[in-house]
């Protein structure tokens, strides 16, 4: 793996029965970029993070993160990673704090205590810090589960819908903060969100799948460009309607990279 690579999947399948959810995926993100991963219901991008944060094995193919092999040595490389996902439900009997906590030692970050109230107060969930997490709204819920996933300042920041069920105006706030996040810490951010304005304000570069496989990979303004549409969420409904082409058939070595 290439030294200025944060992530490199190469040939990354997976199957369930008879069902194939990822079927050779291969793609790498230098370190410092904006990943994003876009695709419909089923497309696959969910189970690619789970790969990639080893809560998954892989049927086939190879992952390293941070130049490390996920297969044999994923234990070296956690540490410096972490998810958020509204799918991921925190344990609902223990209050924020407790949560914070208990996550922030699984990581071992040093002076937790003050990290806690610092990333707390940045994430706006300083105010029910001593509130059981079941009992949140779900916008609170979705803020916590951020609260976590920069709990120890990772390296690797992997983010499945981190603006779901949130207003405008914080979700606003919150892609402030994460473009903040990756520009002072350097960090490498994989993103996958329905929210094509969000991709289009985050991403340095964006792989749309399908079926589990690349159809198209640029940054934003390429594939708005590539597709002949006005913007991203235009490119999306082009690639789920069957309307735009694939990497297949354009052939394209931008497109490939």
């Amino acid at each position: 793996m290439a030294q200025d690579l944060s992530i490199d999947v190469q040939h990354l399948r997976k199957v369930y029965g008879t069902v194939v959810a990822v079927d050779d995926l291969t793609f790498s993100v230098p370190r410092g970029a904006v990943l994003g991963l876009l695709g419909g219901n089923g497309a696959g991008k969910t189970t690619t993070i789970a790969m990639l944060l080893g809560l998954l094995e892989p049927t086939g193919g190879d992952i390293h993160v941070l130049g490390i092999d996920m297969s044999k040595r994923r234990y070296a490389a956690l540490p410096r990673m972490n998810f958020s996902s509204p799918y991921v439900d925190l344990p609902h009997r223990l209050t924020v704090r407790e949560n914070l906590l208990f996550y922030g030692r699984l990581y071992g970050v040093k002076q937790l205590a003050r990290r806690i109230d610092e990333i707390a107060t940045h994430m706006q969930v300083a105010e029910f810090l001593d509130r059981q997490a079941g009992k949140l709204s779900a916008g609170q819920k979705t803020r916590v589960a951020l609260a976590k996933a920069l709990i120890n300042k990772p390296d690797v920041l992997l983010l499945d819908e981190p603006t779901a069920s949130l207003d405008p105006d914080t979700a606003d706030w919150v892609r402030t903060y994460l473009k903040d996040y990756q520009r002072e810490t350097g960090a490498t951010i994989l993103l996958a969100s329905h929210n094509m304005s969000e991709v289009e304000r985050l991403c340095d570069d964006v792989i749309l799948l399908q079926t589990g496989r690349v159809f198209e990979r640029g940054s934003p303004r390429e594939l708005i460009e590539r597709f002949g549409r006005e913007d991203m969420e235009e490119v999306f409904l082009d690639m789920a309607r069957g309307r735009g082409r694939g990497l297949d058939t354009l052939k394209k070595p931008e497109a490939a990279r």
